[in-house]
């Protein structure tokens, strides 16, 4: 097919990920985006047809909380103190992974590498999902994305790892100021320690106000959405108020927290498969001492926040915070539904929203997570997720910008 091939897909059901299925459904496609949508006996036949008509076809997976940094320890003094030319090679295989797993898009949250592979993708250069980067995050000194056991000049001379430091409001602004001129998507700030950071703790916050406000303004000047790590209340809450767009992780949420996400119609990005792969296998890949204790201390909390969070009809995106290694490596991003569904007792189909429509919510523009006409045509197709939500582990085609995807 040319680009200019207009093809229609007939599905046994079709899932448009903003809630409606559609039985005995047909999308029409042209070059890369979907024309319509509808019934088969509402949108015409026209070009190729393309048979899905035994199995579900759902819009391309989102997974809105990843790393592709092309790490291959859970050590992050390795993250930081390993080449970009080795990450980025790396990285080239994690998107082949992404891509063939049903993830058309992704959203990195923190690395050195994400602006040139976006770029790469873009350009039709190298396979992979549609890539929304913040480039590297922004953090406080001694905050969760310091690298707390380097001496501070090596840190802040060097620019190392998947942040930079930024202290008062004057500096938060400026490196804001930079990432705009980076181009990036969206920003990423830390307003908590975390698990992984050797000398913070979940439950700690990080930035003041004035340093959260300017950071947010610069971003939503220029209309780039802004994401938080946010794990302690004081830190969400920090976060929320001072106008984020998406809390990531959020372990600790109290009742006030979860009005203040329906009042400022924020998206919660709850990144259960890393805490789950960590408390369940950590041990054995290498993951230190500090980051069991503490992903072990918090993982009651966090089931209970998230689930709160669903009865209180916080918006759910799905992102995993994989990384690459063995523990958590790209390719099985769609863990993070399965424990939507087995933990948290969302149904098979909320759970596929939270990684299509609800997760777009999270990236700029209104080009995915949803088959409607005028978006791309990105979509999976599979067995029968709504029985089995586990199916989407092995789909059965994938097509991004209305190509088929060799997996």
């Amino acid at each position: 097919m040319t680009d200019e091939t207009t093809y229609h897909v007939d599905c046994g059901t079709l899932l448009t990920g903003d809630g409606e299925t559609i039985e005995d459904a047909r999308v029409l496609v042209t070059a890369d985006r979907v024309e319509t949508v509808g019934t088969q006996e509402d949108v015409p036949e026209v070009g190729d047809r393309v048979d899905h008509s035994g199995e579900t076809v759902l819009p391309g997976l989102i997974d809105a909380h990843l790393h592709l940094q092309g790490s291959r320890t859970m050590d992050p003094m390795d993250w930081v103190t390993e080449s970009t030319a080795l990450g980025t090679a790396r990285a080239t295989a994690d998107l082949r992974s992404l891509l063939s797993a049903g993830f058309t898009s992704v959203r990195d949250v923190g690395s050195t590498t994400g602006l040139g592979l976006r770029d790469a993708v873009a350009a039709g250069e190298i396979p992979g999902p549609r890539i929304y980067t913040s480039g590297q995050a922004i953090s406080q000194t001694g905050g969760h994305g310091d690298s707390h056991s380097l001496p501070h000049e090596w840190v802040v001379d060097t620019g190392i790892g998947i942040s930079t430091l930024a202290d008062g409001a004057d500096e938060c602004r400026k490196e804001a100021r930079k990432r705009v001129r980076d181009g990036v998507d969206c920003l990423k700030i830390m307003t908590t320690g975390g698990v992984l950071s050797e000398r913070d703790a979940p439950d700690q916050s990080q930035f003041t106000d004035r340093e959260v406000q300017a950071l947010v303004e610069e971003a939503h000047r220029v209309g780039i959405p802004v994401a938080s790590h946010a794990q302690g209340t004081a830190g969400v809450e920090r976060a929320l108020e001072n106008g984020v767009d998406t809390i990531e992780h959020g372990f600790y949420l109290e009742d006030r927290t979860l009005e203040l996400f329906v009042q400022t119609d924020a998206t919660f990005v709850p990144t259960m498969a890393i805490m789950h792969r960590i408390v369940e296998y950590g041990a054995d890949h290498g993951v230190p001492e500090h980051g069991l204790r503490k992903a072990r201390e918090a993982y009651e909390a966090h089931v209970d926040s998230i689930t709160r969070a669903h009865e209180a009809g916080v918006a759910i995106a799905t992102g995993t915070d994989f990384l690459g290694p063995a523990l958590v490596p790209h390719g099985e991003n769609a863990l993070e539904l399965e424990l939507l569904v087995e933990e948290i007792g969302f149904d098979e189909q909320a759970a596929i929203e939270a990684a299509t429509g609800v997760a777009a919510r999270t990236v700029p523009g209104d080009d995915v997570g949803v088959l409607e006409a005028g978006r791309y045509a990105d979509f999976v197709v599979a067995d029968d997720p709504l029985s089995d939500v586990g199916s989407l582990r092995e789909p059965v085609a994938v097509y991004k910008g209305g190509k088929r995807v060799e997996l």
